[in-house]
């Protein structure tokens, strides 16, 4: 198992992208849990920070530690329950940008691998045929000298999904501690995997919303 070693960024301490009565949105720093863990030094938190301002934030998805990105909370068990439920149904729709590592063969396509836990390795994911079927489609934006930015659009919401899949193509994500090899790791300071893009219907007018931060890649 691997040690986690837990500092989550002062600055931002909070971006705050948007709310009203029912929800809040957030632009996460790389480095900052979504929820807090068991350990009492994991307190601190998108979630915890959040219900500092607003005790009635409630954890609708998680991202990642290491990735950062637009997350959305509810205000009210209402709302939860809308938004779970378009999380669980595959009905919000999520854009990432990633920059991974060598040149993809093709601009574009789509990734089709379950994935399982590796009761060997926590948390560690991997390819299973005995797995969750995970789909991931991809995009190239950019091909640069040892690396290629990538848009990723992820249909099933599998744990660590989009780094599991180019990892299987291949293509580790830069920077990604947990499944790159020492030169991935050390190629960025972090993680560059970040949600840039969240779109989902309003949980009480039923509007379509969708909110976007730039990736800092």
């Amino acid at each position: 198992m691997q040690i986690f070693d837990y500092r989550p960024p002062a600055i931002p301490w909070l971006d705050l992208r948007y709310q009203d009565r029912d929800i809040i949105v957030i632009n996460k720093p790389s480095g900052l849990l979504s929820n807090p863990g068991r350990a009492e030094n994991t307190w601190d938190c998108a979630l915890t920070r959040l219900q500092r301002l607003y005790p009635e934030a409630i954890l609708v998805h998680r991202l990642d530690c290491a990735t950062s990105g637009i997350m959305v909370f509810a205000r009210n068990k209402r709302a939860e329950s809308n938004l779970k439920t378009q999380f669980q149904d595959r009905q919000a729709a999520k854009c990432y940008i990633a920059e991974v590592q060598g040149q993809l063969p093709l601009d574009e396509g789509s990734i089709a691998l379950a994935i399982a836990a590796d009761r060997d390795n926590p948390p560690y994911q991997m390819v299973s045929p005995q797995g969750k079927s995970a789909s991931t489609h991809y995009r190239v934006l950019e091909r640069r000298d040892a690396s290629c930015l990538v848009e990723l659009q992820p249909q099933t919401g599998r744990t660590h999904q989009l780094r599991v899949h180019m990892l299987a193509l291949g293509h580790p994500i830069l920077g990604d501690e947990f499944y790159g090899d020492t030169e991935v790791i050390r190629a960025r300071q972090r993680l560059c995997l970040h949600a840039q893009r969240l779109a989902f219907k309003h949980p009480y007018s039923g509007k379509w919303l969708s909110f976007d931060s730039k990736h800092p890649f």
